[in-house]
């Protein structure tokens, strides 16, 4: 199993503050990611942080400082649609 991480300066409760979500998770980042836009999709970089809140996530690829809400399947896949530049802004859209 990969490292599960959570990002850097933040706590875990600090991320269900923000968000309401008492259930808010750092998940394993070893798992299938696509970029969903409309008519087609393909495939991101291996996530480095994976923040799980029930059917959605939030991700932040190794090789990328934005951050990528999606839906998180039973599977353990994602579909990422949209992205932002800041955490807290992130955190906040869900």
């Amino acid at each position: 199993m990969a490292d599960i991480r959570l990002p850097r300066g933040w706590t875990l409760q600090q991320i269900r503050d923000v968000t309401g979500d008492r259930e808010a998770a750092a998940l394993d980042p070893d798992r299938p990611v696509k970029w969903v836009s409309v008519g087609e999709a393909h495939e991101m970089s291996r996530p480095e942080i994976v923040l799980g809140f029930h059917s959605l996530c939030l991700l932040k690829p190794v090789d990328d400082d934005d951050w990528y809400m999606g839906s998180l399947y039973d599977d353990g896949s994602i579909d990422c649609w949209a992205a932002y530049s800041d955490l807290y802004e992130a955190l906040r859209g869900l």
